[in-house]
């Protein structure tokens, strides 16, 4: 069965939010803040693969989800990124927006990728806020939207 157009639903990953986290020791009586910087969202790629003739396999996998990012953690500790959405598409395809009708990419050279939906920007830890005059802030930022 030969399948040249789909209609696919794609997301990609949200940010992590940052982390409000303080240092807390025995004989450290104002440690201050440790909270760590939220992780990247995962983007969704299409990459060209020579061997494909047909979008076959994204007619009845018609939704790609990429990964969120982790939240920061505390003891300065950064969440881990989100995982990419792959997606193997034929030398010849044409990406479009289905709202606008805007040519998103045009895929020919085999090999070639192209992020069409990038992941969200990871929020910072209370740590990335401290200045001399506020060693203990309270706020940390979240996550962007994928």
């Amino acid at each position: 069965m030969f399948v040249d157009q789909v209609k696919m639903y794609v997301r990609s990953g949200a940010g992590g939010d940052g982390c409000k986290s303080f240092r807390r020791e025995k004989f450290v009586p104002h440690g201050g803040p440790d909270g760590g910087d939220g992780g990247t969202g995962g983007d969704v790629v299409c990459v060209v693969e020579p061997h494909l003739a047909t979008l076959l396999d994204h007619r009845y996998q018609q939704h790609a989800n990429a990964g969120r990012g982790e939240h920061g953690k505390g003891k300065n500790r950064t969440g881990s990124n989100g995982e990419d959405c792959v997606l193997a598409v034929p030398p010849g395809t044409v990406i479009k927006n289905a709202e606008s009708g805007d040519i998103l990419a045009d895929l020919t050279d085999p090999g070639e990728r192209v992020v069409i939906a990038p992941g969200g920007r990871g929020g910072r830890g209370n740590a990335r806020f401290a200045t001399p005059t506020n060693r203990a802030p309270e706020r940390a930022e979240p996550g962007g939207a994928g």
